[in-house]
């Protein structure tokens, strides 16, 4: 889908639990993305409740999911991968279960393309803060989603023009 203006709908949404310390790490992103958010990108704190944002998937052609990725590596380590790239099954998101319900709830032709913006977890435990290892990445996070998301509008843009003028 595209906006009215030509541009791709591009969403950046913030996943997890903020009473679980390192697992809010994506709603921590998006409240500070939600302070100066991207040009013309949806910021969306999601939380834990993907299926009450069909709305919003069904709207956008593109969506940047920030979320706690177990896979075992290093606290903090940052990965970015296709929700449904099946050769990276050894990376989790703690929400994919979520994101992966709604998506086959969805007509095909609706379906946006999902990357996540994992962010290895140190704590998973009660608590409102992210360790101080996860913290300290938090800004990385943020700058990627933005540069991503700008990056996605920048190059659909240009795909939407070249395809009107033909």
């Amino acid at each position: 889908m595209v906006a009215p203006n030509g541009h791709p709908n591009v969403a950046i949404i913030g996943l997890g639990n903020l009473l679980m310390c390192d697992d809010g790490v994506g709603v921590h992103a998006v409240k500070e993305l939600q302070k100066d958010p991207p040009r013309g990108v949806v910021v969306a704190d999601v939380g834990a409740a993907v299926l009450h944002y069909q709305d919003l998937f069904e709207q956008a052609d593109e969506i940047i999911a920030i979320d706690a990725v177990c896979a075992g590596d290093k606290p903090a380590t940052i990965y970015s991968f296709d929700a449904d790239d099946a050769q990276l099954n050894r990376l989790h998101s703690l929400h994919d279960l979520g994101i992966q319900a709604l998506m086959r709830l969805m007509d095909e032709k609706s379906r946006p393309h999902v990357t996540i913006l994992g962010v290895e977890p140190e704590k998973i435990e009660y608590g409102m803060e992210l360790s101080k290892t996860v913290a300290g990445v938090l800004p990385q996070v943020v700058n990627t989603a933005r540069r991503m998301a700008c990056r996605i509008r920048q190059q659909r843009s240009k795909q939407i023009q070249k395809e009107a003028r033909t």
